[in-house]
């Protein structure tokens, strides 16, 4: 079962909490036991499952991420978008989860998140549950 959403972005660099509304595609879905892709179709977006109990966390990663691959360095590119580029491939653009009884197989205090690196965007998000 292969849904869509939309996810709007307000930033240039975001992460915008998913876990519920995948959760809720889950539930509509009535698969009890799977797996679910969580898939972004975007160069400079990516996603990933860290922790979600505390936003600084986010605020951390990617205070870390712009240190690493700053929004300028001499880049090629021509669109100046080069960063949100490698910071989407290094974030990766798909993530796995098991579903048991259910319900998505996160850890206590993990979640899943739609990373933002060249916003603010409306983006889209594909989720495959079977």
């Amino acid at each position: 079962m292969l849904k869509e959403f939309n996810v709007s972005t307000h930033s240039r660099v975001e992460f915008v909490r998913l876990s519920n509304q995948v959760q809720t595609l889950v539930d509509d879905s009535g698969i009890q036991d799977g797996v679910c892709h969580v898939y972004v179709p975007h160069t400079t977006a990516g996603v990933t499952i860290n922790e979600g109990a505390d936003p600084d966390v986010q605020r951390d990663m990617i205070m870390e991420l712009n240190k690493i691959v700053p929004f300028e360095d001499g880049y090629l590119h021509g669109e100046g978008n080069s960063a949100a580029h490698i910071k989407a491939s290094l974030m990766g653009s798909s993530a796995t989860i098991f579903v048991q009884d259910g319900r998505l197989v996160l850890g206590t205090w993990q979640a899943i998140f739609f990373c933002e690196f060249d916003g603010p965007r409306s983006r889209r998000v594909f989720v495959n549950i079977g």
